[in-house]
């Protein structure tokens, strides 16, 4: 049942066509931008997915689109993850039909569990949807409002939830991050989240990580990886700041939005976003491409081919 992941997975973000709707056709080349440039996995329809922004039925066709092209290069973790756990329920039990990897689910943020014990019942609740499946918790405060220690959790969901693989850590809260590391011998699966700060994690014992940066500069990632591991900490460190360089310009334009427009430059068009995002205007698509392009980005960015920077 364990399924444990290591290295890059991208939280991939959902293609759409100018009207708003799914552009499906293009998950194709995303999966094939993710194998040419060595990540391991797709995390979709999470946050960079805009999967809350998403009907159900709408969820399951890119899940669906993202199995059959995935084939056995790519793990694909499928977050199910919705306000309403009935409809968590029927994403669990579809990606397991489908013959996705994975599940994954955050905690519902409206009226959100209480306590660690909490949780932990209604994640049990979705992961028996789909009994034959790894379920990992989506661990992200900052947009969920769950803030929930994910060591109590791991108590209890080791008690409740017999599918439990891992957390999907996107929090800056390394003393908790390192604890579920360590927890039960190292037995779950504790894939980092939060990109900006891979190196802090890595020193902490994570060798999986799952992020929307991996889509488009996996490259860059792979460096810090590989010099950590050689011991080449001033190195891997220098590198880590180009990504903390690169994830600032990130934010500045808008996080999702301006992840989508770069995808656009790396040649996978996933098109705009769907509101209550907005998307980035012509002027700040030249502007983020001219930050970008003093940050030499384009030197170590995800592309299958260099010349698509030019087309």
């Amino acid at each position: 049942m364990q399924n444990y992941l290591t290295g890059l997975i991208a939280a991939t973000h959902t293609p759409m066509n100018n009207d708003g709707s799914l552009n499906l056709d293009v998950i194709e080349k995303q999966a094939e931008s993710l194998i040419a440039n060595g990540v391991n996995g797709a995390f979709i329809c999470g946050t960079n997915g805009e999967g809350l922004s998403l009907t159900t039925a709408e969820r399951m066709d890119v899940a669906e689109r993202w199995v059959n092209v995935a084939g056995k290069n790519l793990d694909i973790i499928v977050h199910v993850g919705h306000n309403c756990i009935s409809d968590s329920k029927v994403l669990a039990e579809h990606a397991q039909k489908i013959g996705a990897n994975s599940i994954a689910s955050v905690g519902p943020s409206f009226f959100k569990p209480k306590n660690a014990e909490e949780l932990a019942d209604i994640c049990a609740i979705i992961a028996e949807s789909a009994p034959k499946l790894p379920f990992y918790y989506y661990h992200i405060p900052a947009l969920s409002g769950v803030d929930i220690s994910m060591i109590a959790f791991l108590r209890q969901g080791k008690k409740k939830i017999p599918t439990l693989n891992g957390i999907k850590f996107s929090h800056t809260d390394l003393m908790d991050f390192a604890e579920c590391v360590s927890f039960d011998n190292g037995k779950y699966n504790i894939l980092f989240g939060k990109d900006e700060i891979l190196l802090s994690a890595m020193v902490l014992g994570a060798n999986g990580a799952v992020g929307s940066t991996y889509n488009f500069s996996a490259p860059l990632y792979h460096i810090i990886m590989t010099e950590f591991q050689a011991g080449e900490i001033e190195s891997a460190r220098s590198d880590q700041n180009k990504a903390i360089e690169m994830v600032s310009i990130l934010v500045k334009y808008g996080g999702i939005s301006a992840g989508k427009a770069i995808m656009k430059m790396i040649g996978v068009d996933c098109g705009p976003v769907r509101p209550p995002l907005r998307n980035l205007t012509n002027e700040q698509y030249d502007k983020l491409y001219e930050e970008l392009s003093n940050v030499n980005f384009f030197s170590y960015c995800s592309v299958q081919s260099r010349n698509d920077l030019f087309k």
